[in-house]
């Protein structure tokens, strides 16, 4: 099982698309769930049920509104974990907050009191541009690789941050080219006084980027006029380029792979040698100006509407080669037979009615047969107020290209009065849609003295697309409040009138009349 929070949209441009970090913590606005069941097939929706009012309780959240069928599907072979007892569902409109972040925190062993999670402030991590807390639950049967049975845990907080810009200006008024310093006490306004008592290992990675790594071997060599390589220098940490403000314990330099020719730089600080007298707080001072590119996915995803009004649409997934996709294809990218397998996942609600015979592709701005281009497809039709609608595509493209472009049309359907929000007006969500490339793996191998490391699992470069947001008809939602105030008005006159004429005696008042006057 898998549940994730985020809040903001991962910016695959600028801060990456091909590293384990985006493929694997980078997810998509909102809420999203996914949970593989070991049960027979007709009990999966009830633990489906009770999963979700479970987690809904636990973390303070809406996530109960996925038991009903018309939130979750069930993928087939698109999504990295498919298997035939997966289910998923996505809340894009939930909001993330400290009430999510605190049931999440009691998780950990020391909670926020002490070791690494002390870093977690809360107005710091909520001014970011980015934020993301998952959660991984596997559980491991008395056979599998020789553990006992029980449940691993795993807790991811991803976050993306700028340092202080006050500060920062202060430092380099005068340099206003080069990038903000920072540290771990000015991103998030504490520092690490030792580790958890009750943690095995506490340690801080700091990890150099492979594109960085290679500007800052170009300016090394630049500036010295030597071949010598800056990997192996013992003065790594701290080169003309940047200094950090603490000696790492040890440096890893991740195994030479055949998709780059760079090599990413790891370094480790063991947090149990700090304590109250001398807490950690690691920074980073630049000295001149660095501009290098992340690594990027084979191709960039992006999702959009076209056409008007409240009958009719279209939904168009854009993918566009990167400027690194000629090293990610290697020399063969000009064979005519060197294929890019591209897959996508794609759930919309019951109320968009996808038509999925209107498929189109086009590669390289040209229109192209949907049976050279698509290899496999899995098409699950909605419906009404029942189930949304899913379609799974393998498409195969060419090494060579620039641009592929899918587009399917659909119509907007009509909702009953009572299933509208109350910000009904706003429009109404499709997920995103899920882009993966299952010939490139997202992991790192470090080495140290020439030996393994690490050796992560293999999984596949993924990316999420754009939320859409599809305007539907609305009733006058005051229209009831009108009909009901001018029926009571009617029936008011109308009866008192009525009353009025039948309590009134004018021949008494006529008599009165006369004896007065």
């Amino acid at each position: 099982m898998e549940l994730s929070f985020t809040q903001g949209r991962w910016n695959y441009e600028s801060w990456g698309g091909f590293d384990p970090i985006p493929s694997s913590n980078a997810k998509p606005p909102g809420v999203e769930l996914w949970a593989v069941f070991d049960a027979p097939q007709h009990l999966i929706d009830a633990l489906w049920k009770n999963l979700t009012h479970t987690l809904s309780g636990l973390f303070c959240a809406s996530i109960n509104f996925l038991e009903s069928s018309t939130a979750y599907s069930a993928p087939e072979w698109s999504f990295p974990p498919a298997s035939g007892k997966l289910r998923y569902g996505t809340l894009p409109r939930e909001a993330v907050c400290t009430e999510n972040l605190t049931p999440w925190l009691k998780l950990l062993p020391c909670r926020d009191k002490a070791g690494i999670s002390m870093l977690l402030d809360r107005p710091s991590i909520y001014r970011g541009f980015y934020h993301s807390q998952r959660l991984h639950l596997t559980s491991t049967g008395s056979g599998s690789e020789g553990m006992d049975p029980g449940i691993i845990l795993e807790q991811t907080l991803t976050v993306v941050l700028q340092p202080d810009s006050q500060r920062a200006s202060l430092a380099h008024a005068s340099e206003k080219h080069i990038q903000r310093s920072w540290s771990l006490s000015s991103i998030f306004g504490k520092q690490i006084s030792g580790r958890c008592v009750l943690a095995e290992t506490s340690n801080v990675y700091f990890l150099l980027d492979r594109g960085l790594v290679a500007e800052l071997e170009h300016i090394h060599k630049e500036n010295e006029k030597s071949e010598e390589n800056v990997l192996i220098s013992e003065k790594f940490w701290n080169n003309p380029s940047f200094e950090l403000s603490a000696k790492p314990d040890r440096i890893f330099i991740e195994e030479s792979s055949l998709l780059s020719k760079n090599a990413s730089v790891l370094y480790k600080f063991e947090i149990e040698k700090y304590g109250e007298s001398e807490p950690f707080d690691l920074g980073l001072f630049w000295k001149t100006p660095v501009v290098w590119l992340c690594q990027q996915a084979p191709l960039h995803a992006n999702r959009f509407l076209m056409g008007s009004g409240n009958e009719r649409g279209a939904i168009a997934i854009s993918l566009k080669s990167t400027q690194s996709s000629e090293g990610f294809m290697g020399s063969n990218s000009n064979d005519e037979r060197c294929e890019l397998r591209v897959d996508v996942f794609q759930v919309v609600p019951w109320y968009v009615k996808v038509y999925f015979h209107s498929l189109q592709v086009f590669v390289d701005q040209q229109p192209k047969a949907v049976s050279d281009i698509i290899e496999k497809i899995h098409v699950s039709p909605s419906k009404d107020k029942v189930s949304p609608g899913v379609m799974e595509l393998v498409l195969t493209l060419p090494c060579s290209v620039s641009s592929a472009v899918l587009t399917i049309e659909f119509d907007k359907g009509f909702l009953h009065i009572d299933e509208y929000p109350p910000d009904a007006n706003q429009g109404f969500d499709i997920p995103s849609a899920i882009v993966s490339f299952p010939d490139f793996h997202a992991r790192m191998v470090f080495l140290e003295n020439d030996s393994l490391n690490k050796s992560p699992e293999k999984s596949p470069v993924m990316s999420y697309t754009e939320v859409l947001l599809v305007p539907l008809t609305t009733p006058d939602f005051s229209m009831p409040y009108n009909v009901i105030t001018i029926t009571c008005t009617v029936f008011a006159l109308y009866f008192g009138s009525l009353l009025n004429a039948l309590r009134r005696r004018v021949a008494e008042e006529e008599r009165f009349l006369k004896d007065k006057g």
